[in-house]
């Protein structure tokens, strides 16, 4: 039963500490903030005690954590095993109504909903009768709010817009998927290059042939089973690399690896939870995986510490295709890991030192990271040109640049496509002779819907605007990377991968011969997307000359530093437990005009200049 919003609602949201995605209900707590109520995540902590609430010391923390920030409505989320989530879930649920925390029972609490995976939804309403709301996954911002109870007149107003460029898309990957003329997507001639498949395959050979062809993009995608047993999970992900290698489809396989496996690589696990991902604990399980993936390239995440070491063992054994670095994420800040932040961003400049010795290129898996926890679009741009001119200064030759669409998911086609070629046109400022950048596009993580039709459909729209930030550069994009449709609901196997692709390719083609024959629109020109990509563009230009001229060694570890914990790219969603952080997370962001923007308390947009020349007088 939805129960009407009091002015005074205070929303928490929990999760168990084992399931790491937060984009979820970072996206939901900042839509209830710009309707004007407040929002407690907890803590890591507290996600523990969820995780082990039968101890009663566990549940005795979770609760006063309730009662200590005046909670009236519970979000739980959970996006692994659906059987695991339900259990964990309605283990909460028991234990709060056994001690009458509901209001009902006189307690604080008016409603406890749940987020998660669809079939871990459906379990959820199984067992409770139908008596819990579940979020799937499918809902728009608008129904999400309204779902919960939010009236009409806190809606912020931007939601209610439609965006033409958006319906357009919608309308051509509708029409294409219902066609189904993807199921007869061939693969593209990516092989014929004399290295390929060998020991000294790479990367840069593979991109040079396919240019040659006129057949980009090189197709990259996420792969990996879940399974409890390390040994049948290994097994089972080797032989979808045998797979997917023979459709050659897919050009790099980027391994799935677990948690542990970027934490606690090589140690001994017993005991440790994994919390799904494939689980390589061993240099000699890399090479095996890369001798089933031939002809792939493959690539792996870093790792949450020993990030130069681990960068050394992915070049022996796996012939990484290119590096990808997080730079200020997967440890402390995100709880990925147990490096400092000062550790980490330490860590990986002398990883990128390592990597500029093999010649491989390097990708700052940046940017999104911040959008994650809630930064404004100015600071998505500005920390992924931060990354890449890092990377040019160390001795970078060849730079990945990842752009991430849809994120947050609510974001308008025109800003995206702003906030993309501001972002690549700055970073192709920085090429020269000896530094060159491959763009890779994206859909966003928290964008498909449960329903696997509708993703179809929603993978189809963002290729179409994967190929509108640069639609008369033939090679561009150089690197998409698939995200397959069925991420919303299950891992995706070989069969919805190979899918993925088809649908990718297929769309890709199409509309290019729609644009050239007049039957969409040459988004180049669009005056929409100009005035936006002119506003960015001249702003976040200003913003990095302040931050050159205001911190010394700007390119450096301690430059990063800086930049970070005085609050110049604000993470409001970052959970900050210790308040190490509190520069950063004291900024509020909203939704503005399609876009996120940085903004007051009375929710006005706050200029980054004027925002930047505040921090900078301040500083010490």
């Amino acid at each position: 039963m939805k129960l009407p919003l009091n002015d005074n609602e205070v929303f928490g949201f929990v999760k168990p500490l084992i399931d790491v995605h937060t984009m979820g209900m970072n996206t939901f707590a900042n839509l209830l903030r710009d309707c004007g109520y407040r929002v407690v995540i907890a803590t890591d902590e507290v996600n523990e005690a969820v995780q082990s609430i039968r101890k009663i010391n566990s549940y005795g923390l979770f609760c006063k954590w309730v009662n200590d920030n005046h909670l009236t409505r519970l979000g739980f989320s959970y996006r692994l095993d659906p059987q695991e989530g339900c259990d964990f879930f309605l283990t909460m649920l028991q234990h709060l109504k056994d001690d009458n925390q509901m209001e009902e029972q006189g307690g604080p609490l008016k409603q406890v909903f749940f987020a998660g995976l669809p079939d871990t939804c459906l379990l959820v309403k199984r067992m409770t009768k139908g008596e819990i709301l579940t979020f799937p996954g499918d809902e728009s911002p608008i129904q999400s709010l309204m779902m919960i109870g939010v009236p009409k007149n806190r809606l912020p107003k931007d939601l209610h817009e439609i965006n033409e460029y958006d319906r357009m898309r919608w309308e051509f990957a509708m029409e294409f998927i219902a066609s189904e003329r993807y199921k007869i997507v061939v693969a593209q001639d990516h092989y014929g290059y004399p290295e390929c498949g060998t020991d000294k395959d790479s990367y840069l050979a593979r991109l040079e042939y396919a240019r040659s062809k006129h057949a980009l993009p090189i197709i990259r995608t996420h792969s990996g089973p879940y399974n409890p047993n390390r040994n049948e999970a290994l097994k089972e992900f080797n032989s979808w690399c045998r797979d997917l290698a023979s459709t050659r489809l897919l050009d790099v396989l980027s391994i799935g690896s677990s948690q542990l496996t970027q934490s606690n690589f090589g140690e001994d696990w017993v005991g440790m939870p994994n919390g799904g991902g494939v689980p390589v604990n061993s240099a000699i399980e890399y090479r095996i995986i890369r001798e089933n993936a031939k002809p792939m390239l493959v690539r792996t995440y870093s790792g949450t510490k020993n990030v130069p070491e681990l960068a050394r063992m992915h070049e022996k054994s796996l012939n990484i295709s290119w590096h990808a670095l997080s730079f200020w994420w997967f440890d402390e800040l995100d709880g990925r890991g147990h490096n400092t932040l000062i550790e980490n961003l330490y860590e990986h400049f002398e990883a990128v030192k390592y990597i500029v010795t093999t010649g491989k290129p390097v990708e700052p898996n940046v940017p999104h990271h911040f959008a994650f926890r809630g930064a404004d679009d100015i600071s998505y741009i500005i920390s992924g040109y931060l990354a890449a001119k890092a990377c040019k200064r160390l001795g970078v030759k060849h730079l990945i640049l990842q752009n991430m669409l849809n994120t947050p998911k609510y974001t308008v086609g025109t800003q995206d496509l702003a906030k993309g070629r501001t972002m690549i046109r700055l970073v192709r400022e920085l090429e020269d002779e000896s530094f060159k950048v491959s763009i890779q596009l994206r859909a966003g993580l928290d964008y498909f819907a449960p329903d696997l039709e509708r993703a179809k459909v929603q993978l189809a729209a963002v290729t179409c605007m994967m190929d509108d930030l640069e639609p008369e550069n033939d090679n561009s994009p150089e690197i998409i990377h698939v995200v397959n449709y069925s991420e919303a609901v299950r891992l995706a196997t070989p069969p919805i991968i190979k899918e993925s692709i088809q649908i990718t390719l297929g769309v890709l083609n199409e509309y290019r011969v729609a644009r050239m024959l007049g039957k969409v629109p040459n988004m180049k020109h669009n005056a929409d997307v100009e005035e936006r990509t002119k506003v960015l563009y001249y702003e976040v230009k200003e913003a990095i000359s302040i931050l050159e001229k205001s911190i010394p060694n700007l390119y450096t570890p301690d430059g990063f530093y800086k930049v970070f914990v005085e609050g110049f790219l604000p993470v409001p969603g970052l959970m900050d437990q210790q308040h190490k952080f509190s520069k950063a997370t004291q900024w509020h962001t909203a939704l503005k005009n399609g876009g996120v923007k940085v903004v007051n308390d009375e929710g006005e947009i706050i200029n980054t200049i004027d925002r930047y020349t505040k921090i900078v007088s301040q500083m010490q």
